[in-house]
């Protein structure tokens, strides 16, 4: 078993953690500490911008929903009156400098979340160098930054912070890494601004459910309901940070999946797909955004959409609209 592997089941109560970790996890908590702490008090300095910037984020590694919140939250603010743009790190991507995303990127060069975003047909630039990256969205019209996984970026200075948490997972043995699953302590819960649970609900969280669509070809995207799947084996793909949740909601349809878990932000290669028994292969929109240059007839995406209670989105009109009031 790999160490990664190996070190998440512990996470979750499916192990023991290695002893060596504890060490490690002391200078971890001591160096961001610290690095929080310089921030906090002023002696390192976040960069502002002359418009309000929503960071939405976690505290736990692996995938909580964020890109589907930060879809949502990008068409709501839009509805809403707002031009908003992403900003984002581009986590598996190669690109380094700020680059703002044309309508049909390269996954593989920017990124399979951002790729994802702005297929949404919402802009989205990608950079190291993230005040710097979210600039060229402002140069583009945008009046609003959102920050994909940006909770710990500190050097970006932000107006409201939203928290994911997932409902199933939590936060795992409640440590910090490598130990747990935790970039920040709990504690850091309490400072964020809002809060969302992803499958459920928990104090203080307004619930999130991630809700599945039809299915669409990758080949020609022709559309066809999850429930004619209902009953059949099929190949299910995901790279994706909690794989079995995907897996789990084929389930709910009464699909029989074959589970093909791989690492999150995987790059897919057609040998990928050599499974040795000709079966539908359905699997997560992030992964099919890096497939289609090699899609079969019988490959699926299944996309999610994010759906929160309306307080959820009147609150962070209302947090935006005051930020912009004071800049």
């Amino acid at each position: 078993m790999a160490l990664e592997q190996r070190l998440e089941r512990a996470w979750y109560g499916e192990g023991r953690t290695p002893w060596w970790t504890y060490s490690l996890s002391w200078l971890y908590g001591g160096v961001t500490g610290l690095r929080r702490a310089l921030y906090r008090r002023g002696w390192l300095r976040s960069v502002s911008l002359p418009v309000p910037v929503v960071v939405i984020g976690n505290i736990t590694v692996g995938g909580t929903g964020k890109t589907p919140l930060t879809i949502a939250v990008a068409q709501a603010l839009r509805e809403r009156g707002f031009a908003p743009g992403v900003v984002s790190r581009g986590y598996g991507g190669r690109q380094r400098e700020p680059v703002l995303l044309t309508a049909s990127p390269n996954p593989l060069q920017v990124g399979d979340e951002p790729s994802l975003i702005r297929a949404h047909g919402i802009p989205v630039a990608v950079g190291r160098d993230r005040p710097a990256t979210a600039r060229l969205l402002i140069d583009a019209g945008c009046d609003l930054v959102i920050a994909d996984d940006g909770l710990q970026h500190y050097r970006l200075a932000r107006d409201v912070e939203i928290c994911v948490i997932d409902a199933v997972r939590g936060f795992g043995n409640g440590r910090l890494l490598p130990v747990g699953p935790l970039r920040e302590p709990l504690i850091r819960l309490a400072t964020a601004d809002i809060r969302v649970c992803n499958g459920g609900e928990r104090m203080g969280a307004y619930p999130m459910e991630l809700v599945g669509g039809d299915a669409c070809s990758l080949v020609d995207e022709s559309r066809q309901t999850l429930t004619s799947f209902t009953g059949q084996r099929v190949h299910a793909v995901a790279a994706i940070g909690h794989p079995a949740r995907f897996f789990d909601s084929l389930r709910a349809y009464g699909i029989l999946p074959i589970e093909h878990a791989f690492p999150d932000h995987h790059t897919f290669a057609p040998a990928d797909f050599h499974f040795g028994e000709e079966l539908p292969v359905l699997m997560t929109d992030k992964d099919a955004i890096k497939c289609r240059r090699f899609a079969q007839p019988g490959w699926w995406r299944v996309p999610v959409k994010a759906q929160l209670p309306e307080e959820f989105f009147e609150v962070l009109d209302r947090r935006v609209r005051a930020s912009r009031e004071s800049i």
